[in-house]
């Protein structure tokens, strides 16, 4: 039975030995497998999902976009997760691994949508359907999708915290002095976490006794001067969350983000942490950017990659590793770094 998560962190052993822990004869440094994605439309095909399971991944996150309702019609949203839930591949993926995530605009149900979106709630229980969270949940009654679960293998602990990036979203700024869509709200103006989560999410890193803590994020962090969604639309929530990461001093931090129709690595020196920050934003699966020529984004790292694919993190807990790596159709791999923390 697929193990789910619950409000609070919860474990799962895992042995470095199994199978099912993306490891064969030739990875047998790897402890762990992280696979992820966003922005999959149901009208379009799919070709990743044989590739996502050729590498026998211990978790696959969902990145936001899973879908594209854009509607506050709980039949039509609750028949297009029934219709994902029914691909052959994503199927399959089911059966053999634990499925997580968050979710983005277009499944919330309203375009660049935040705190104003009146069917929030109950497109937030459709969104507990559609990942197989018991009825009797505690999450089913909390506002917003984000929780954590701890992973703890035989050579050390990794902590997966999922962020919600809508529910408590407060309006974005409109730039109608550039061709960009959106400006960067005044320092101090609004909130993309709201008060409650950011509490919670200062709690998960402040007591968190993981080598790794991989934050999800369904809009991209580093990244900021697009003119689409982005942290950096509130500057001040950017500063709050990297001050948060060096107080605490919390192990391994990585932010896994998608919504932008291109996969990039980005990456920050924070002064007080011994470790960079590493942003990987992983999109689109069902469809790409294929226009994209070009856009500043001071963090980056290699290059960007903008045709379907999705991310693959792979641990080496002796080591303290993750190989990055944007995986296209065929099990390609397109663009990767390695970091070791």
């Amino acid at each position: 039975m697929k193990i789910v998560f619950a409000f609070l962190a919860s474990v799962l052993f895992l042995s470095c030995t199994s199978s099912k822990n993306g490891m064969s004869s030739s990875e047998n440094d790897v402890d762990f497998t992280l696979a992820f994605g966003s922005c999959n439309r149901t009208d379009l095909p799919n070709l990743l999902w044989d590739d996502v399971i050729n590498t026998k991944p211990n978790i696959w996150i969902w990145g936001g976009d899973n879908i594209y309702a854009d509607t506050d019609d709980m039949m039509l949203l609750r028949k297009m997760y029934k219709e994902q839930k029914a691909v052959e591949g994503y199927s399959k993926l089911m059966d053999i691994t634990e499925i997580t995530g968050t979710w983005d605009d277009h499944d919330y149900g309203l375009n660049d949508g935040g705190v104003e979106f009146a069917s929030k709630q109950e497109s937030q229980q459709e969104f507990w359907n559609f990942m197989d969270i018991p009825a009797q949940s505690p999450l089913r009654k909390q506002e917003g999708v984000y929780r954590s679960k701890d992973f703890i293998l035989t050579n050390g602990t990794i902590k997966i915290i999922i962020l919600d990036t809508r529910y408590f979203r407060t309006p974005l700024t409109p730039d109608h002095d550039t061709d960009k869509r959106i400006k960067p709200n005044d320092y101090g103006t609004g909130s993309i976490l709201g008060k409650k989560q950011w509490t919670w999410l200062e709690n998960e890193l402040a007591n968190s006794k993981a080598d790794f803590n991989i934050i999800v994020s369904s809009i991209q962090f580093l990244s900021n001067e697009h003119g689409f969604e982005t942290w950096g639309n509130f500057p001040h929530e950017v500063d709050k969350l990297e001050e948060i990461i060096v107080n605490t001093k919390a192990k391994g931090v990585v932010i896994l983000s998608g919504d932008r129709h291109i996969s990039e690595f980005s990456r920050k020196s924070l002064i007080g942490v011994s470790y960079p920050l590493i942003d990987f934003t992983s999109s689109g699966l069902t469809h790409a950017y294929k226009g994209f020529n070009g856009e500043s984004n001071p963090f980056r790292v290699g290059k960007v990659i903008f045709t379907e694919s999705f991310g693959l993190l792979k641990f080496n807990m002796k080591t303290k590793k993750i190989d990055f790596q944007i995986v296209g159709d065929d099990g390609e791999v397109l663009e990767k770094i390695e970091q070791v923390f």
